[in-house]
């Protein structure tokens, strides 16, 4: 009884705030309806229209491309930063952590307006780098092929600090004795973190690919934020059509629709993740 008294909140918060708005999102899904107020019941119409939606697919193909970019790279970048990190020590090391760490605890607006300002096509500090290999300045966020190389660098800038943090985390519980004993058995650095860090931190690596896989996949504030005044349809990604539909368009159903669809697609993808990883470190 004390148990669930202390679980009482949790559970009639999380239902209050997560399992009824899901559910009315499903019902939703089945109207035309606006955004707020009640709608007529179209049946499977609006998933019809949905498979026969080439904006859909569109942002399908966007937002996997994003995914591919962002997941396993940044959680690679993270990995390598916090192996870095590790051979430090003191204040040095504190401060370097907190360096990297910074990013991660701005607001959006405060990222776009620093990429905005580096990227800048007249006056660009990082133009500098792009002139050698292109041969002029490039105004990234108006050039398609460009455009979501561009935001999953920022983004992996801006969240790696919390997947670093994970990762120091899971080098710090490693024992130190099995080093010492790989030592003495004339074991390489290679050898160690192939045979001793890399195994023993996969717990932690499939939870950084697990979270970035969630987080990636409902990527929207990068992407309208540079995309604004732009190629909107080019760039677009789920949750930017979702917003479209539901909040420019007021049609509250069939954004509805697509946030199903989100919704299914997050978490079919994030347990097989899981599953076939967590399976991959048993063997």
């Amino acid at each position: 009884m004390v148990a669930y008294i202390l679980v009482a909140p949790f559970i009639l918060i999380y239902g209050w705030m997560f399992i009824y708005p899901t559910i009315q999102m499903v019902q939703m899904s089945f109207t035309k309806s606006p955004l707020i107020g009640a709608g007529e019941w179209v049946g499977l119409k609006n998933y019809i229209r949905m498979f026969k939606d080439p904006t859909f697919y569109k942002s399908v193909v966007n937002t996997s491309y994003f995914v591919l970019l962002t997941v396993v790279p940044g959680t690679l970048v993270a990995l390598g930063i916090a192996l870095m990190v590790r051979r430090l020590n003191g204040w040095v090391q504190s401060v370097v952590l907190a360096a990297f760490f910074l990013p991660y605890v701005l607001p959006i607006s405060v990222v776009y307006v620093i990429w905005d300002w580096l990227t800048n096509k007249q006056f660009g500090m990082l133009q500098g780098l792009i002139i050698p290999f292109t041969g002029e300045s490039v105004n990234i966020w108006r050039t398609v092929p460009w455009f979501m190389p561009g935001v999953a660098v920022i983004t992996i800038w801006w969240t790696n600090g919390f997947s670093i943090l994970l990762f120091l985390a899971g080098l710090r519980n490693i024992p130190q004795e099995l080093y010492e004993a790989a030592a003495l058995d004339g074991a390489t650095r290679r050898q160690m973190l192939t045979r001793i860090t890399l195994p023993l931190l996969w717990p932690i690596t499939v939870l950084c690919l697990t979270i970035q896989l969630i987080l990636q996949m409902k990527i929207f504030d990068q992407v309208y934020l540079f995309a604004m005044g732009g190629r909107t349809q080019a760039t677009m990604v789920m949750v930017q059509y979702i917003y479209e539909q539901a909040f420019q368009k007021n049609a509250g159903g069939y954004a509805a629709t697509l946030a199903v669809a989100l919704f299914v697609v997050v978490v079919v993808f994030s347990i097989l993740q899981f599953q076939i990883l967590r399976m991959r470190g048993q063997r």
